[in-house]
């Protein structure tokens, strides 16, 4: 504890500019003297509440930040702060009501906007979001950041054009910004006259290996001579890509045979089905990445009794947070350990209250995050009336598009995308678990073919439907037409109707691809050309 001053705010001053200088545990030192000497000082409270936050110290984000609030309820700033370690922290349903709150109040600053929009997205209200982030683009209209969170607001919500402008704005404010320059190259599918393949490639070249910028740019140039139908070039730049990212794990296969083996140990035999909260509300779509997940979700919630809630990590978190392991990772050995040993009508309540108020509007949810699929045992005896549909396409386009897409970097699940070999033994796991997951709770899964989907669509509609207990709707055949935001991957191709474009998209890489088929083939995966 540093020593007390005479001067009865001197400490606070001195904490701003560390603040404001990004010193966050220096910040929280001086903040929390200043309160030693006035308790009741709302600013101090702030400041400690902020560096907290930056230091992901959420108790003492919390603590602080709930006490500034209190002392000071109507200044903006502190609302909107409150929201924000409220959204960090899974507690949206909250955070949306502050950041309505905030909204309310006199929001000038285009920063405060700005977060207000980022705290929107995190609660899934993305057309307040937008409203936000326009806001603050127009009172900042020089911030490239600015401008860049309200193209992505744009592009969530279909409106491609716009977004693309946004983004050259992006741009031409800092051409040195990759994902500006790989969002771009998304938007739209680029012909050999029209593209940004010269730019891309001087900003790869002027950037160096492993920075964002050149990841970007590299896996931007992979897009667009695929595009083009230069499959030799777009590899090239793909593999370029991926190598310069650096993996979340040091040994990120090892790393991945521990969860998938610490699995099977947790769930070693049958289970009936134990005491679990009965709501028949959750539909969970899972699936390895880029399988049709997004698609099936737009689907499901093109029906008037079910929302598409997106890709909520609300589970996973329930499962950590009761668990009260203190490893690093969200998932892994210890958890699923402890895990075991759950109440799961404690599990199945805990995890359906965080998705409020956002799910409780229609009878129905979809949380389609992907790589839920890890925990189908847990959701399985926690909500056992829930549906859980695990998407399935062709092998090789599954591991390619793995391989072809660039996940967030620092997500805790992703880290094998980055070699193609690495994805296929991930792969492998991932069939070898949802074969032990369907032996284990047998007529709890349906695994739904995205081809099938692409190729009889009315009929595995019906079916899909019949399994969730959803009585049929025209609409569900046009999730195209679906107005709601997309955040995911597949923002752009979910918003047309199906076609077989991406069926069979591995054979323009075959020449690429015969040490995956080896592994996957030996491994005992089959599959039809």
């Amino acid at each position: 504890m540093m020593a007390a001053t005479s001067e009865p705010f001197h400490l606070h001053a001195r904490a701003v500019i560390a603040l404001q200088q990004q010193l966050w545990l220096l910040a929280y030192d001086l903040a929390v003297c200043q309160l030693d000497l006035t308790p009741e000082h709302s600013p101090s409270c702030y400041v400690a509440g902020v560096a907290a936050m930056e230091q992901q110290n959420w108790s003492q984000a919390v603590t602080h930040l709930r006490q500034a609030i209190q002392l000071a309820p109507e200044c903006a700033e502190y609302v909107v702060q409150w929201a924000k370690v409220l959204s960090l922290t899974n507690t949206c349903g909250e955070a949306l009501r502050m950041a309505n709150r905030a909204a309310s109040l006199t929001l000038s600053d285009p920063l405060l906007l700005d977060t207000l929009g980022v705290i929107y997205t995190r609660c899934h209200a993305h057309e307040r979001a937008a409203l936000a982030f326009r806001e603050a683009a127009l009172r900042a209209p020089l911030n490239a950041s600015f401008r860049f969170n309200y193209a992505n607001a744009l592009m969530y919500a279909g409106d491609n054009d716009a977004a693309a402008g946004e983004l050259e704005t992006v741009i031409a404010l800092n051409p040195g910004h990759g994902l500006a320059h790989f969002m771009l190259s998304r938007l739209h599918r680029q012909t050999t006259m029209v593209n940004h393949l010269t730019r891309l490639q001087t900003l790869a070249n002027q950037t160096p290996r492993g920075t964002s910028a050149h990841v970007y740019a590299h896996m931007a140039l992979g897009k667009e001579y695929e595009d083009i139908g230069e499959y030799a070039h777009a590899w090239e730049h793909y593999r370029q890509g991926k190598a310069s990212v650096p993996p979340l794990h040091v040994n990120s296969q090892q790393h991945d045979d521990a969860l998938f083996d610490a699995l099977h140990v947790a769930f070693d035999a049958p289970h009936s089905e134990m005491d679990g909260c009965r709501t028949d509300e959750a539909i969970f779509v899972v699936g390895m990445p880029r399988t049709g997940t997004t698609l099936v979700e737009r689907i499901l919630s093109n029906h008037p009794y079910v929302y598409g809630a997106g890709e909520l990590p609300n589970f996973g978190l329930a499962v950590k947070q009761l668990s009260s392991t203190q490893t690093p990772h969200l998932l892994d050995g210890e958890t699923i350990t402890q895990a075991a040993f759950l109440r799961r009508l404690e599990l199945g309540e805990r995890y359906l209250s965080s998705t409020r108020p956002q799910t409780d509007g229609k009878p129905r949810f979809v949380d389609k995050l992907p790589h839920n699929f890890l925990y189908i045992g847990f959701i399985a005896q926690a909500l056992p009336r829930a549906k859980i549909i695990c998407l399935r396409r062709h092998p090789l386009d599954t591991c390619l598009s793995n391989f072809r897409e660039l996940f967030v970097q620092g997500s805790p699940f992703h880290d094998y995308s980055l070699d193609l070999m690495k994805t296929g033994h991930y792969y492998v796991r991932f069939h070898r678990l949802m074969a032990y997951w369907k032996r284990l709770f047998p007529d709890r899964i349906l695994e739904l073919n995205y081809e099938d989907l692409v190729t009889e669509q009315e009929f595995t509609t019906r079916n899909l439907l019949a399994y969730c207990d959803l009585p049929w709707r025209d609409s569900c055949l046009h999730h195209h037409e679906n107005s709601a935001p997309v955040t995911t991957a597949s923002s752009v191709q979910v918003r047309e109707p199906l076609h077989r474009g991406s069926m069979g998209r591995w054979k323009n890489y075959s020449p690429y691809l015969e040490e995956l088929c080896a592994l996957l083939h030996d491994a005992g995966v089959v599959w039809n050309d």
